[in-house]
């Protein structure tokens, strides 16, 4: 199993960045898939990003494509979502989750989480 814990969430304008990082922790950590995932008050938890094991691999949802890069540093157990244009849907919590098969966009495909970092976009 890996441990992950997400950082860099806060507070930002509408049009400014942040980037989050999710620093992995146990062995093998480059053998993972990660995906970052984000939950919003009363709406369920949604794909963003995904990243294969290597980093040759990434996929977006249609929404954060073009504002968003995920990339990750095997050599750091820690992957990295920049997320650029922020507007106030991207209000949510953020989580990242690892999976050992592939970078898949359903939450029930990964299994090992972290507790979140929360990313407010005002207006």
């Amino acid at each position: 199993q890996v441990q992950l814990v997400e950082s860099g969430g806060g507070l930002v304008q509408a049009g400014g960045s942040l980037r989050l990082s999710c620093a992995a922790s146990g062995r093998s950590f480059s053998r993972y898939a990660v995906g970052w995932f984000r939950q919003a008050p009363g709406k369920e938890r949604e794909f963003v990003s995904a990243i294969s094991w290597s980093g040759d691999r990434t996929y977006y949802a249609d929404s954060v494509k073009d504002r968003f890069t995920i990339t990750r540093d095997n050599a750091k157990n820690t992957v990295y979502l920049q997320m650029n244009s922020l507007n106030p849907d991207d209000t949510a919590t953020y989580y990242c989750a690892a999976t050992n098969t592939y970078p898949g966009v359903e939450v029930r495909e990964y299994h090992s989480w972290g507790q979140g970092t929360q990313a407010t976009v005002s207006s």
